[in-house]
């Protein structure tokens, strides 16, 4: 590794069955190539890379105490590692706001922006007062939060690389933020998703889950149903009088909010909640097409994965992916996520017409070859690169490019 400039990656745990983290891991595997790479985390998972990890101990309790000892051990122990080890690094990247210095932060979610969405929630008079102690804590987190966002983000010393314009906006509207900011759209991973290999694992897919054949599957990924419209959806296929339609709400939120709904719809045997699998193409494979009308949504990565795999998709203008998508060209866009009788009508043409699903899933995976991971990674890599340049250290430390 000799040669190599030396950074430094700060995020409170790494995998790849989260959104963020994901998104951190597929970059860290490729930056590994051109840079030392140190990692600052409780947990590290599916990393394929030769990296250096630091544990950080996690903190059992309540989530406000475990962040802000993640937050102040963190910093401690690089401290520590520079003073001490003369572990010094020429970079510090971290997805979010994980620490006070660092020079490079992928934005995935303003809370400023998701606190306006859920304050009337979190007010005390319309909960019960079992309740109150968990929402005091969570409106305590969303201010510590909001304190260091605002504490971050309005440096004009650290470069911000936003997930879609989305994101720019927000930023800009809550902390005035509009220079030092580069778009980085999510990617996916050519070796897991494709056409091909959805339509080959299309018949065991079904055939495990038990869809005949005759059954039309929408799919829904994510670990927040609500937020990501899973309540639209189901008032959509009720009005749909096509009993052959069947809903796969993916993730591991709680099923109880939505059984009252399911049951007034009459969706009953209709609606199958299914568990996250480390193979999420395993359920590309077995759908006919991917709905989500998503309340907000930063950007997300399934219905990108979809549109890699040739489905049709239908996505909500309120969330970052819809920016990459022209309607009616590789996709449809839902512009108000809460309207079930539009919805219920783009389903519908879905369902009737295989011609359209056929153009759709046909276009959509040719823009997705435009977003990939290699392709994300090294657009951070030239903002790393832009950001050492402006120190001075390029001829010390030259990075050769991606191949």
């Amino acid at each position: 590794m000799a040669g190599k400039p030396r950074l430094a990656v700060v995020s409170p745990f790494l995998d790849k069955q989260h959104g963020t983290e994901r998104c951190v891991v597929e970059q860290v595997e490729r930056l590994a190539r051109n840079f030392e790479v140190h990692v600052y985390s409780n947990r590290v998972d599916d990393i394929d890379a030769a990296i250096t990890w630091h544990r950080i101990p996690a903190l059992p309790g309540p989530h406000l105490f475990a962040y802000c000892w993640w937050f102040l051990d963190n910093q401690v122990r690089r401290w520590w590692d520079q003073r001490v080890r003369c572990l010094r690094y020429d970079l510090i990247y971290s997805p979010g706001i994980n620490c006070l210095d660092a020079d490079v932060i992928s934005v995935h979610i303003i809370f400023s922006e998701f606190y306006e969405r859920v304050r009337d929630d979190l007010k005390l008079r319309k909960n019960p007062v079992k309740t109150w102690a968990r929402l005091v804590h969570r409106r305590l987190y969303y201010a510590l939060i909001k304190m260091l966002e605002r504490l971050c983000y309005t440096r004009k010393d650290i470069q911000l690389a936003v997930v879609s314009t989305k994101v720019s906006r927000d930023l800009q509207r809550f902390y005035g933020r509009e220079n030092q900011l580069s778009l980085i759209y999510h990617g996916w991973d050519p070796l897991r998703f494709g056409q091909s290999k959805r339509k080959d694992s299309r018949p065991q897919a079904r055939r495990l889950l038990g869809l005949a054949e005759s059954a039309f599957a929408v799919l829904l990924i994510g670990n927040d149903w609500k937020k990501k419209g899973l309540p639209c959806l189901l008032e959509a296929v009720a009005r749909l009088d096509a009993p052959e339609i069947y809903i796969l709400a993916v993730g591991t939120d709680t099923i109880a909010p939505y059984t009252a709904a399911i049951r007034r719809h009459g969706l009953q045997n209709r609606v199958w909640f299914l568990p996250v699998r480390p193979d999420v193409e395993f359920y590309y494979s077995a759908a006919d097409a991917y709905v989500g009308p998503s309340l907000e949504d930063a950007f997300a990565m399934p219905p990108l994965e979809a549109m890699a795999c040739g489905l049709p998709v239908i996505v909500s203008s309120q969330a970052g992916v819809s920016e990459v998508i022209a309607h009616r060209v590789d996709g449809l866009i839902l512009e108000d996520p809460r309207d079930a009788q539009t919805l219920a009508s783009m389903i519908g043409d879905l369902h009737r017409d295989a011609a359209l699903r056929e153009l759709l899933g046909k276009n959509a995976a040719q823009t997705a070859q435009y977003y990939t991971w290699d392709r994300n990674a090294e657009q951070l890599r030239a903002i790393i690169q832009k950001v050492l340049n402006s120190r001075h250290r390029l001829e010390q430390y030259p990075i050769p490019a991606s191949h």
